[in-house]
């Protein structure tokens, strides 16, 4: 059994769409709905954020608002790092991906002798750098964040020095760069890439379980060769964005990608992965309730928190 403490992140700087910062709050709301205590049993922290830079001009058309992401992952690196070193779990529930990259620092600031594995459950491989990104849109690189990825080979774009600058920060949030190697990283269910990701998904020969293979083998037995591959590692992150889920699903999140596993499916296989005992956090972004029906979104992400969850404290 372990403490679990909820880590709130209402940020939504890194998306493209408006609303994901409100995400926290719908799921709170399905937990309502559902005559569910869990944010009443369980200590939580909020994170303060910088929506207020969204009023303002977006900076860097290849990093947009660059700043204040570097800002927000600074704040998420010494809240995960210090949830960990007080021996809690952090159940980490932010808005738009982008933030994910701070939780990974965290996580590498309070090991920094261990090797850090990533399951990373999305429609994205959020490989972007301000070199190869097609919008700007920050949600779309956490992973080449803590990759300390710029991906030169496939540049398309030119940033300005001030930008370039900023990434070196947020790539040496925390002290530490790279948090993760792209041996250590596992993607599932990732379907909707640009070529530049795919440059490097190719290059370091990174897994992918599509859909396919999912409904092959089973969310069983993809839980548990996901988990094998990262054997070698000592501790692992667990990153999932509620767009893995298929768009008829997940209408309440920004980019809703069509060929995506169910709510079902997703519980499933988030539970599966959660008993093993070397997951040391779990994260949930994207819920955009401005985007859905009657909170739909945020009730299924709830019940795979849920699922997620219970793992650890029957564990």
């Amino acid at each position: 059994m372990r403490n679990l403490k909820i880590i709130e992140v209402k940020s939504e700087l890194g998306a493209g769409t408006r609303g994901a910062s409100m995400g926290v709050e719908a799921i709170k709301i399905a937990a309502l709905d559902f005559g569910s205590r869990f944010f009443k049993k369980h200590k939580s922290v909020e994170v303060h954020n910088e929506n207020h830079l969204l009023l303002e001009s977006a900076g860097s058309q290849h990093a947009k608002r660059i700043s204040g992401i570097l800002t927000m992952l600074e704040r998420v690196c010494d809240e995960v790092s210090r949830t960990l070193k007080n021996n809690e779990f952090p159940i980490i529930l932010a808005g738009d991906h982008s933030t994910s990259a701070g939780s990974l620092a965290g996580i590498k600031l309070a090991n920094p002798k261990l090797r850090i594995g990533a399951i990373w459950i999305d429609a994205h491989a959020d490989l972007h750098s301000p070199y190869t990104t097609p919008s700007g849109n920050m949600h779309g690189m956490p992973l080449a964040i803590s990759l300390a990825e710029d991906n030169i080979e496939s540049k398309v774009n030119k940033p300005d020095q001030e930008t370039i600058n900023y990434w070196y920060q947020l790539k040496n949030v925390g002290g530490i760069s790279p948090k993760v190697t792209p041996s250590d990283v596992i993607f599932i269910n990732v379907r909707d890439t640009e070529k530049q990701e795919e440059y490097l998904m190719k290059k370091y020969s990174m897994k992918n379980f599509t859909t396919a293979e999912i409904r092959r083998k089973g969310v069983e037995k993809v839980a548990i060769e996901a988990l094998g591959l990262l054997d070698h590692c000592d501790i692992i992150y667990v990153s999932f964005d509620v767009d893995c889920m298929d768009a008829s699903i997940s209408k309440g999140t920004g980019t809703p990608v069509p060929n995506g596993i169910s709510e079902k499916e997703a519980g499933n296989l988030v539970a599966r992965l959660m008993q093993s005992p070397k997951i040391c956090a779990f994260e949930m972004v994207e819920v955009n309730p401005t985007l859905d029906k009657e909170n739909l979104m945020a009730e299924n992400a709830f019940e795979i928190l849920l699922k997620a969850t219970n793992q650890l404290i029957n564990d």
